[in-house]
């Protein structure tokens, strides 16, 4: 069965930083765009990055410069490096992956930035 499997997070004083990773199994991961999302409290599930199977990014404007995203089709492994964290970053991430019209969501990583 298909599984996404997020590590990674954690909590981290502002101006930190953390790495997510997701480890996908199950799915031709090459063909899937794979992308970050997370949910705060009380807040709508929302895009942070993704990168398409052609290696094509985009980032939401609010984290623009501070994280990275990539991939590793050899190893199956979506990775978010997220520098620079600020409280607002604090909210449970998710890793997605999508293909035509299905999708697939991982079970989420906590990333607390507080002092």
């Amino acid at each position: 069965q298909v599984q996404l499997v997020e590590s990674g997070g954690g909590l981290v004083q502002p101006g930190g930083s953390l790495r997510l990773s997701c480890a996908a199994s199950g799915i031709i991961f090459r063909l899937y765009s794979m992308g970050w999302y997370r949910q705060a409290p009380g807040k709508q599930r929302e895009l942070v990055a993704i990168i398409t199977s052609g290696g094509s990014i985009n980032y939401a404007d609010s984290v623009k410069g501070r994280f990275t995203i990539s991939r590793d089709n050899a190893k199956n492994a979506l990775y978010l490096q997220m520098n620079n964290l600020k409280p607002e970053d604090t909210a449970v991430y998710y890793c997605n992956a999508a293909y035509r019209v299905v999708e697939y969501w991982g079970q989420g990583t906590q990333v607390t930035v507080s002092s």
